[in-house]
């Protein structure tokens, strides 16, 4: 009988941390046996700022999903954010290897690592090299060159690449914490993975996940990663401005803003009040919930306003079929899908979880949406190496695996 197989996803958001172990079954369908979710610590907009509270918050997640398995967890995908990450187009050209001119699995990965070759700060590091288009011989738009009889491969790839300080701060917690890492993926990448289909990464797609210290997005065309980028404001901003414009504590307004929040103030009635007496015993005043909807509408609108200028940088606002995937706690808050459309001016839907069975109801909600990913990218791509080391970058994957084994990362990043 075949070994159970065990992956596990590990977000470490800003607000919250949380894990979920999957479990591979005898016929090779995934299913999640255990979720869990923590209040963060040390982390601000994305990145930690307190190594010690952050590896707290990550044992605390991970014992309790333990708790629920029985399985103890070792190793995890983890999710990497902030908005030091930024996404750069780079190109990769090489002479085909075989006399005959056949392209081999090592032809792709020398041409991917030879875009690679950029100038890059010395505290950078790359997280992923996407290949998005080949040229063969002059031949554009080739997704797969695998097979295909050349002499000149030329590759388009966008590299993503972060902090190093950031990452290595992200690695040690992790390692303090006794788990190692499979992989690190991008956060956007990761909630595409779950919430977007082939079709709409074909038609044109953005993927939108509204988080507590950032907003990240995601843009697919043509099954191809067109851009990704993290926005630095996020739910906890919209809560800050209703603790300052009502004169209450960040609790109180954080309460406000789940029982008595909208993203539209025409469609709140303008009489209704809120009793802050019956939030917090300290507060007095009874404030119009209009007044707070106001208040919402201008933070979201900035948001919005900058997820709009992501798009505009690559010529894809108001023109993607697909259009918006919300997803993220903030896709909760009534009136959002609506607001978005106003802002973006294109369709727009609730991200759902896809391909992941599970009778654990927060597995599949949107705010879930990353953290399953993660578990999903786990089972079809990750590869990981003795001792914990990754294989999150080309040049980590042609010194450590033979070509056999490097197919499969690569069909990540293909149709």
């Amino acid at each position: 009988m075949a070994k159970e197989q065990y992956i596990v996803g590990l977000d470490i958001g800003t607000q919250n941390v949380r894990a979920i172990q999957a479990k591979i079954d005898e016929t090779g369908e995934l299913r999640v046996v255990g979720s869990s979710s923590v209040a963060a610590g040390g982390m601000r907009k994305g990145v930690i700022v307190d190594i010690e509270e952050a590896v707290s918050s990550i044992s605390h997640a991970l014992e309790k999903v333990e708790r629920m398995t029985g399985v103890p967890v070792n190793r995890a995908n983890i999710s990497v954010g902030g908005n030091h990450i930024t996404a750069i187009e780079s190109k990769g050209v090489i002479a085909v290897s075989k006399a005959d001119g056949e392209i081999t699995e090592n032809d792709i990965v020398r041409v991917v690592d030879a875009s690679q070759a950029i100038s890059m700060p010395p505290n950078r590091e790359v997280i992923h090299v996407i290949p998005k288009n080949f040229t063969l011989d002059g031949q554009a738009g080739i997704k797969d060159p695998l097979g295909m009889t050349g002499i000149r491969l030329e590759v388009e790839t966008l590299i993503i690449h972060g902090g190093l300080p950031y990452l290595k701060n992200l690695t040690k917690a992790i390692a303090q914490a006794g788990v190692e890492i499979d992989e690190l993926v991008l956060a956007p990448l990761a909630c595409a993975q779950a919430v977007l289909n082939k079709r709409q990464k074909e038609l044109g797609v953005v993927v939108v996940d509204l988080g507590a210290g950032t907003t990240s997005l995601a843009v697919y065309e043509e099954n191809n990663l067109l851009h990704a980028a993290i926005i630095p404001v996020g739910g906890m901003h919209v809560t800050n401005d209703i603790a300052i414009g009502l004169r209450c504590t960040v609790d109180t307004a954080e309460k406000v803003k789940l029982m008595y929040g909208h993203a539209l103030a025409n469609q709140v009635d303008r009489h209704a009040e809120i009793n802050l007496a019956e939030l917090d015993p300290d507060e007095q005043e009874r404030i119009p919930q209009h007044q707070v909807v106001e208040i919402m509408e201008a933070r979201l609108e900035e948001i919005f306003d900058y997820v709009h200028s992501e798009l505009k940088k690559i010529n894809r606002d108001g023109k993607l079929p697909a259009g918006v995937v919300l997803t993220g706690g903030g896709s909760h808050m009534p009136g959002i899908v609506e607001f978005a459309k106003k802002q973006l001016r294109l369709p727009v839907q609730l991200g759902s979880v896809q391909n992941l069975n599970s009778i654990i109801d927060d597995a599949t909600d949107p705010s879930f949406a990353t953290v399953s990913g993660l578990v999903l990218w786990g089972s079809k791509y990750s590869t990981p190496m003795p001792g914990g080391a990754l294989l999150n970058n080309v040049s980590n994957l042609f010194d450590h695996q033979s070509v056999n084994k490097l197919k499969k990362i690569f069909k990540s990043f293909l149709p």
